[in-house]
């Protein structure tokens, strides 16, 4: 059972915020975004409080001789919606991610295996992209350093959408791939690795950064094969000295590549200071799904047995066809249901 004094205090903040905004009082964009993060809990909270008066009041109606039989038949179905209304109701009054909103930085990168890990990061890029696609989100390439082969030694990208992070904030850690390599004349089975790293993009509120804390060099950048040379120093390298993280950005505006290079920088800082923390306030909870642990083997793709598995939830499906062409949401929903349902165990523990 949820306290009553919880869903009042919740609907009391949101008719307040309700009233200020019809006045035009406070500032507006901030209790605009208040409000709409309030509301689809209110909606539970107010449809969660209809359900307990309609229970009391079919109890209420048992004593009455006219109206029991309608009261009884009432009863079961009303009862019976009680757990689930409950359920709903402790979803939406979990502590949201502040993140979760916003756009991400997607980066990925071969780990063991050589040339076949390089080409399995390209796969795994075509499987983001497929779903980023079909979520009608903006997929926009920042660096892509590819092979000769077709494979990939570095990606950054930026995904911009309504809650991409949410969405993809669990697909961070090393994917492993059991497959025959394109390049194995043996026919013997492989296994090889890339790293995936979903990154929240950082606002500039976030992070500071100080002037005097980075180096910015301006490099040739060349075309794929060494074609298309471009004759301008338009390539930027930003090192960010405290950490020694550095960011490459080559598109042909050097402007722009600052602009980019910059944004992607102050996207890494603002991770490093969630995963730091995240460890303070998490140090208790080390099977938590989505750890942050970027080392962890999360999945693996086998191409022999055409089977997905996903380590941290104990998920495995048989379409891995499906899976590499983006068909992702069966994967994200479980992940996320376990995310919430740990959440859940520890807020009632």
């Amino acid at each position: 059972m949820i306290a009553e004094d919880t869903l009042q205090q919740i609907i009391q903040r949101f008719e307040f915020i309700e009233a200020q905004m019809s006045e035009g009082l406070g500032d507006i964009a901030k209790l605009a975004k208040e409000y709409s993060d309030l509301r689809p809990v209110v909606e539970e909270v107010r449809a969660y409080q209809t359900l307990l008066r309609d229970i009391s009041d079919a109890e209420s109606m048992m004593d009455d001789p006219d109206m029991r039989e309608l009261a009884a038949e009432e009863l079961p179905a009303l009862r019976a919606a009680l757990p689930k209304a409950e359920h709903d109701l402790q979803l939406t009054l979990l502590p949201k991610d502040e993140a979760d909103a916003r756009p991400a930085i997607l980066e990925i990168r071969p780990g063991t295996g050589g040339d076949e890990a390089a080409l399995f990061a390209a796969d795994l890029i075509r499987m983001y992209q497929r779903y980023v696609e079909d979520q009608g989100w903006l997929f926009d390439v920042i660096e892509n350093q590819a092979t000769e082969l077709g494979g990939v030694k570095e990606f950054v990208a930026h995904i911009k959408g309504e809650g991409v992070f949410a969405k993809l904030k669990y697909e961070s850690g090393v994917h492993r791939v059991q497959r025959v390599p394109s390049t194995e004349s043996g026919g013997r089975i492989h296994t090889s690795a890339a790293t995936v790293a979903v990154l929240p993009e950082a606002e500039d509120v976030d992070i500071h950064i100080d002037p005097n804390d980075i180096r910015i060099d301006t490099m040739r950048a060349s075309g794929a094969g060494g074609q298309h040379v471009n004759t301008t120093d338009s390539a930027v390298r930003i090192t960010h000295l405290p950490t020694g993280l550095i960011v490459v950005s080559a598109e042909k505006s050097q402007h722009r590549n600052r602009e980019i290079a910059m944004q992607v920088l102050k996207t890494r800082l603002y991770d490093l200071e969630r995963a730091r923390v995240d460890g303070e306030r998490s140090a208790d909870r080390k099977s938590q799904v989505g750890s942050g642990d970027r080392s962890e083997r999360i999945r693996t793709y086998n191409y022999p047995q055409g089977r997905m598995t996903d380590h941290r939830i104990g998920l495995t499906l048989y379409r891995l066809e499906q899976i590499l062409q983006g068909d992702l949401d069966e994967i994200i929903d479980a992940l996320t249901s376990e995310a919430q349902a740990a959440l859940l165990a520890e807020m009632n523990g």
